[in-house]
C-alpha cells in the first residue's frame, strides 16, 4: 500500500464517517488523488462507503450498519445536542428539549425522525399519553459519540438552521 493510501486509510480510521469534502479538506492532497486512493482502499475492502442524507461518508470495516449511521447522524451538531440532552436526562419530552436547545419543535423533529429512523432514538409514550424520547441504547450511543465531532461545515448549516427559526418566531411579533 502506498504512503498516499496509507494516510488516507488512517485517517478514516482516525475519524470514522468522515465524507469526502472533508476529507479532501483535511489532506494534502488534490481531489483526484483521494477519490482515486479512496476507490481502492473500496475495491479492497479496507474502507467502507455509505450514503446518508446527500453526503457520502467513509469508515473502517469494524463499523456495523448502525454505528455507521449513527456516526454521520453525530457529524450534525442539532442532532448531537439531541443525543446528549438525552444521556443527561435519560429521556425527555421532545418540547422540553427543543426549549432546552433553543431550536424550533420542526427542527427538533427533523433531527428526531432520522434518530428513530435509526433506531438511536426511540419514541415512547407516558402515562398521560405524551410522547417522551429515550435513547434505543444508551451505552452504545454514548461510545460512537465520542468518536465524532461536527465540521465546521456542518455545524454552519444548523446554526443557520437556528437563525431562520429565531427569525420565524420573531415575525409573528408587532
Amino acid at each position: 500500500m502506498t504512503d498516499t493510501r496509507q494516510r488516507i486509510r488512517a485517517h478514516v480510521h482516525e475519524n470514522a464517517g468522515v465524507h469526502f469534502n472533508e476529507l479532501v479538506r483535511e489532506s494534502a492532497f488534490a481531489p483526484g488523488q483521494v477519490q482515486y486512493h479512496v476507490r481502492r482502499l473500496l475495491e479492497d475492502e479496507r474502507l467502507v462507503r455509505e450514503e446518508f442524507y446527500g453526503r457520502t461518508h467513509y469508515y473502517p470495516p469494524t463499523y456495523d450498519e448502525w454505528e455507521r449511521a449513527a456516526l454521520a447522524l453525530f457529524r450534525r451538531e442539532t442532532a448531537r445536542e439531541i443525543v446528549v440532552a438525552l444521556i443527561e436526562n435519560d429521556a425527555a419530552a421532545p418540547a422540553d428539549i427543543a426549549d432546552d436547545l433553543g431550536i424550533a419543535r420542526s427542527t427538533l423533529e427533523y433531527h428526531v425522525d432520522r434518530l428513530v429512523a435509526h433506531d438511536i432514538v426511540e419514541k415512547r409514550y407516558d402515562d398521560r399519553n405524551r410522547v417522551v424520547l429515550h435513547l434505543a441504547d444508551p451505552e452504545a450511543t454514548g461510545r460512537l459519540l465520542t468518536a465524532v465531532t461536527p465540521t465546521v461545515p456542518d455545524r454552519l448549516v444548523d446554526r443557520f438552521t437556528r437563525l431562520v427559526d429565531d427569525l420565524l418566531a420573531g415575525a409573528g411579533e408587532p
